[in-house]
């Protein structure tokens, strides 16, 4: 940890963990929140006005109702909170500390909103569930948010919810809005797969993170619970079924806003092993500072590379499936890539002007051949072209 923010707090860790100075979001998001993010801040005038949004939107509600009903973290305040907050924002280089808050609601649970000014909330469920270093781990979870600017898919759904709500009576507006906000879905449950990164570049305990998720998932009966164990049902749930099951997975998953928590487990533990993860531990990462050269169309390749990956990988049935007309599509591409000869050994030449009958299926033409320029006809077995054409016939 940071001395520089470390006020002796006998529950904070003394450990030493690895700083990361002016590093880009990029360095911990998701290839498909990437991209979208990416997208995004190339939009001229879009912090603009959606900060001008965010004030008109529910969101500006919610700040002073945390500011007034809940528990504002501070060093006078939940300090070991305050401590972790600190840390986290140092350790990302985030220079400015988010307002966060301890929210009463048993159900475990935080978010952080905004776009100007981002708030980080966390409910007593939380802080009462996880211990010292997984805490850690969904505080810089939040930060992670804060850097990367995911406050605005948040703004955006809840705009667009909205919106949806007052167009119903519009024949096809309200189908219009709810598939922008399903598409809208699906960047923000990979942006908590974004976030899971951030908040093990922050805890750097990989087991902290596991335990935090698993806890999520079946509560504060540690002993009962195996890490192992629990990583096993994300494959399971992946690879099981058959394609009633896939379909069901996705109907299930449309709706939320969170990636299951079994699926997030496995995801994060996949990237702890990636050179991409080892590559940042090590200092060769992003930069801030370079966000501004980011191609947009090299984003959008990278996610749609990652896509394609996952769907070769995958175990699902559905995936499977998808693959195999993948690959028989790109075979008949090969096929049209290199001539109709790729389909057959031969191929019937379709008749020209002043040419005979056309060739029958079993590729002999009608009784009467081209009769012209010295053409001795075709033999209906695939034999010699006519000379006009200066080439015979290639099976290749």
């Amino acid at each position: 940890m940071s001395d520089s923010h470390d006020n002796g707090h006998e529950h904070v860790p003394s450990r030493q963990r690895r700083r990361f100075p002016g590093i880009s979001s990029r360095a911990y998001e998701h290839p498909a929140d990437r991209s979208a993010l990416v997208a995004l801040r190339k939009l001229s005038g879009f912090d603009t006005v959606f900060k001008a949004l965010s004030g008109l939107l529910p969101e500006r509600s919610l700040r002073l109702l945390f500011l007034s009903d809940s528990v504002r973290v501070s060093d006078r305040q939940f300090a070991h909170l305050n401590v972790m907050l600190r840390d986290a924002c140092y350790i990302l280089d985030l220079e400015k500390v988010p307002a966060m808050y301890v929210k009463q609601d048993p159900a475990p649970n935080a978010m952080c909103i905004g776009l100007d000014e981002p708030i980080i909330v966390v409910t007593t469920g939380l802080v009462e569930l996880l211990d010292e270093e997984e805490m850690r781990a969904v505080v810089g979870h939040e930060v992670g948010h804060a850097l990367s600017g995911h406050a605005v898919y948040r703004t955006i759904l809840l705009f667009l919810t909205s919106l949806a709500v007052r167009v119903a009576w519009i024949p096809l507006g309200n189908v219009a809005i709810m598939a922008i906000v399903t598409a809208l879905r699906e960047w923000f449950r990979k942006s908590e797969l974004s976030a899971d990164r951030a908040g093990l570049l922050v805890g750097q305990d990989l087991q902290a993170s596991m335990r935090g998720l698993m806890k999520i998932a079946g509560g504060n009966h540690l002993h009962e619970m195996n890490v192992d164990a629990f990583l096993e049902q994300a494959e399971e749930y992946e690879a099981s079924g058959d394609l009633r099951d896939s379909v069901l997975k996705i109907l299930n998953v449309l709706p939320r806003s969170h990636p299951f928590t079994t699926v997030r487990a496995a995801e994060l533990k996949k990237w702890a092993a990636s050179r991409e993860y080892q590559r940042t531990m090590d200092g060769h990462y992003p930069r801030r500072d370079e966000d501004k050269d980011t191609s947009v169309r090299d984003s959008f390749r990278e996610s749609a590379s990652h896509y394609a990956t996952h769907v070769r990988s995958s175990k699902d049935p559905l995936m499977k499936l998808v693959n195999d007309i993948a690959g028989g599509a790109g075979d008949l591409g090969d096929r049209m890539r290199r001539g109709f000869g790729g389909f057959a050994g031969s191929q019937p030449r379709p008749p020209k002007d002043g040419d005979g009958p056309a060739e029958g299926p079993g590729g002999s033409r009608g009784p009467e051949g081209p009769g012209s320029d010295g053409d001795d006809g075709d033999n209906g077995s695939g034999g010699p072209r006519s000379p006009r054409d200066g080439s015979p016939r290639d099976g290749a």
